[in-house]
């Protein structure tokens, strides 16, 4: 019998990833064919949360292409409750995002979101996605945080890019504004759970799972 060659199967023993390959991989990925620019050690954490919380509303700030939304309204179908409110300063999003009857569009950017729309909800979970920069995480945290149900999150995105080295550029980015956050109120912890699930802060959201105490 002929022996096949090591490299003309594409074999190798190497293993050999870390932040950088990650972020490269996770501008791939994609759902139902829609782009969605997410970590997958996250996407696996989102289900966990959503069908354990089954919440009736998630707010995302940042919408995108909206590969991320159409994730979640899946699990929400899944739970057979809930809605999202995607908020974008612009409309980007999949004509198959756009037809999901679980997902409900805002225009103007979270400032101009208005806060009577979270009326009538029991179970809030809100997820910060927007520009990284530490002047607008801070702000979306001003204004949304206390919306969040007892026991649910805010969760805050991409602080891995301080580790990427864009500190700098985004101003500090989400980790200074959580910080600053945390410092005032108490009734917010970072849940270590989530957030070291797969290592320390081995996650785009570092410190970022932020559980709502009381």
């Amino acid at each position: 019998m002929k022996l096949i060659k090591e490299h003309s199967i594409n074999f190798t023993s190497k293993v050999k990833f870390d932040t950088k390959t990650l972020e490269k991989g996770h501008h791939k990925i994609t759902y139902k064919g829609v782009r969605t620019i997410k970590c997958p050690f996250d996407y696996v954490i989102y289900q966990m949360l959503i069908l354990d919380l089954k919440p009736d509303l998630i707010v995302e700030i940042g919408a995108g292409i909206g590969g991320a939304s159409l994730y979640m309204a899946d699990l929400l179908e899944i739970n057979s409750k809930g809605i999202i409110h995607s908020i974008d300063i612009v409309d980007s999003r999949d004509e198959i995002v756009k037809k999901n009857k679980r997902i409900k569009f805002f225009l103007g950017g979270y400032q101009n979101y208005d806060l009577k729309n979270l009326e009538g909800f029991n179970n809030i979970l809100i997820i910060e996605d927007g520009s990284h920069t530490y002047e607008d995480v801070k702000a979306a945290l001003d204004k949304f945080h206390k919306y969040v149900s007892k026991d649910s999150y805010f969760i805050v995105e991409d602080g891995i890019l301080d580790k990427l080295g864009w500190k700098k550029k985004f101003n500090g980015g989400p980790n200074k504004a959580i910080k600053e956050f945390l410092i005032k109120n108490d009734a917010y912890i970072i849940d270590r759970k989530f957030c070291d699930f797969f290592g320390i802060n081995a996650t785009f959201n570092t410190n970022g799972y932020l559980k709502k105490i009381k």
